[in-house]
């Protein structure tokens, strides 16, 4: 375990070393505040406090789909650039199994994403408090819990989706390309019985905040399967890939 802490620790640093690693969080520290301060200039009636501020922002309709994008450009390249720029045979001759290696480098993707949701939710619920007070409106964390929820499993899936393209295409440019398209495409709704079971209409599970689901048949327990199965799609594909591949 401690040997698997420290590959993880290495994707890190190599992460990190980028010059464009705090850009995302800074963008996601001004947005809020920029949003929050249009927002009590032109509607200060839309939120009656920082709390119910925050419940709103965080869902995929609001700084989800943002960070889902900032996310996916981050670390589309995580294992693309290790064969673009030939470092992927020095990657694996070290004595840790291909598995261990890839496994490293999604747990790297992984903490980075969860660490900009965090950022969004602090950056959100600090915002709102100096635009729309602490006190005030019937939110609380009951109503922000679950927006950051349904927006870190939007994010977690699209991400995983990015690193199955990742491995397979072995291109930064491919991988951003194809997942930016996905985004694109999910708002989009067609009333056919076979597309509830299509990944883009179970990606937004606060939609059943309202009781019924986008298409008749689905339900909050229907789309997480749904996420299940294709998150486990996502990762057998890359991890089986990665583990065959000739890099002689």
């Amino acid at each position: 375990m401690r040997k698997f802490m420290n590959l993880v620790l290495n994707e890190w640093l190599k992460l990190a070393k980028k010059r464009s690693f705090f850009i995302p969080f800074l963008l996601l520290v001004l947005i809020p505040v920029l949003i929050g301060y249009i927002t009590r200039s032109l509607s200060p009636e839309s939120f009656h406090s920082g709390a119910e501020f925050t419940a709103g922002m965080l869902p995929p309709t609001g700084m989800g789909q943002v960070i889902a994008i900032l996310a996916i450009i981050g670390t589309a390249g995580i294992v693309a650039k290790e064969y673009s720029q030939g470092t992927v045979k020095f990657l694996l001759i070290r004595s840790r199994s291909r598995t261990a290696i890839l496994a490293s480098k999604y747990v790297t993707v992984m903490l980075y994403t969860l660490s900009m949701v965090a950022v969004t939710a602090v950056s959100s619920l600090i915002s709102g408090i100096v635009w729309f007070g602490f006190s005030g409106g019937e939110a609380g964390a009951a109503e922000i819990m679950p927006a950051m929820l349904y927006g870190t499993v939007y994010t977690i899936m699209y991400v995983t989706l990015a690193f199955m393209v990742g491995v397979l295409t072995t291109s930064t440019g491919v991988t951003i390309g194809i997942t930016m398209f996905a985004v694109m495409l999910d708002k989009v709704l067609i009333y056919r019985e076979f597309y509830k079971y299509v990944l883009f209409p179970n990606l937004d599970l606060s939609v059943y905040d309202g009781g019924e689901g986008p298409l008749p048949g689905m339900s909050m327990g229907f789309s997480i399967a749904m996420l299940a199965v294709y998150m486990l799609v996502f990762l057998l594909a890359g991890f089986t890939v990665f583990r065959r591949r000739d890099v002689a």
